[in-house]
């Protein structure tokens, strides 16, 4: 374990006590759901009476479905209040594959995708005007149990590990890139499992089906602190360097004004107390102003990623 271990440790001390059959539902509610494919019904464009324009928000699989609502929902409220004759919802899609279909099909007219898919979705009618702050909290983390004998990046040959996804770049490709760089060959030396989230990814390594876990710090602040018997058990054994955190896109047909009151919004959450509540449910101080190019560290990772790991599709 490196020093940095200790950073994530201190963090998380919250009492409460964790059942073991609401960890089954997590998982259950973690596995591919094939009923929110069939309910995904985008509003877009759309003028309901009174001349209230819809606008869905599109965020990529930071948790699952439920979670992310809980999260993510009350900032969609907090928009439809501010911006003039405009109602908002988020948008939740169960794995990133479904996410990824309904993005590069510009079917949101606001995202809040990962940096990879923030660059790729600019060749698909968006444009970046806001992201995450807290760049130094985008970096890939590796778990393990604290009562595995795991002690070098080598003592991973011929183990599990898991990833949410093959697309989640903090989550996936920067470990995948950290073991890469450190003596694993990924594509030979490890049995990878992608398991559709990062709860899931979290919870295998807690439930022993594997023998480490990626994912990236705001999952695991979030779940270890409702949860304190993660922290008990489990440890981040290594992390990345950092990347520029996710980005917030427009479609290019939404209008200015539009564009313009949302990242008011957004850019101002820091500066009230139900608007820091807001943030504090997605374990981030604030949102932050960006452009296309804020994401150019993000497209030269990925070129070396898919030169010196393993080839990206999309």
């Amino acid at each position: 374990m490196n020093d940095n271990s200790e950073k994530f440790k201190a963090r998380n001390q919250f009492p409460m006590i964790l059942s073991g059959a609401f960890l089954i539902i997590l998982l259950l509610t973690c596995a591919c759901d094939n009923s929110e494919q069939r309910k995904y019904k985008p509003e877009y464009g759309e003028m309901p009476p009174g001349g209230i324009s819809v606008y869905v928000i599109g965020v990529h699989p930071l948790h699952n479905p439920q979670r992310l609502h809980e999260i993510f929902g009350p900032l969609a409220e907090l928009l439809t209040e501010k911006v003039d004759k405009a109602s908002f919802k988020i948008e939740a899609s169960r794995n990133y594959e479904a996410f990824d279909r309904k993005l590069y099909a510009a079917k949101f007219e606001f995202a809040l995708p990962n940096p990879y898919q923030t660059v790729l979705s600019l060749e698909h009618g968006y444009q970046v005007f806001g992201k995450m702050g807290d760049d130094e909290n985008f970096r890939g983390i590796i778990l393990t149990r604290k009562d595995a004998n795991i002690r070098t990046v080598a003592d991973l040959k011929k183990q599990t590990v898991t990833f949410p996804a093959p697309t989640a770049l903090a989550a996936t490709m920067m470990p995948q890139y950290f073991l890469q760089t450190h003596g694993i060959d990924i594509n030979k030396d490890i049995n990878i499992n992608y398991v559709g989230s990062q709860e899931s990814s979290i919870m295998n390594v807690f439930f022993k089906n594997a023998a480490a876990g990626a994912t990236w710090p705001p999952p695991w602040y979030a779940l270890s602190k409702e949860r304190p018997i993660l922290q008990e058990e489990l440890e981040v054994k290594w992390q990345t360097d950092s990347l520029p955190n996710n980005g917030f896109v427009a479609r290019n047909d939404v209008p200015d004004r539009i564009v313009r009151q949302v990242a008011a919004v957004l850019f101002s959450l820091h500066e009230t107390d139900s608007g820091r509540s807001i943030l504090d449910r997605m374990e981030l101080s604030q949102f932050e102003p960006a452009t296309d190019e804020t994401y150019r560290p993000v497209v030269d990772f990925i070129k070396k990623f898919d030169e010196e790991v393993r080839p990206i599709k999309h």
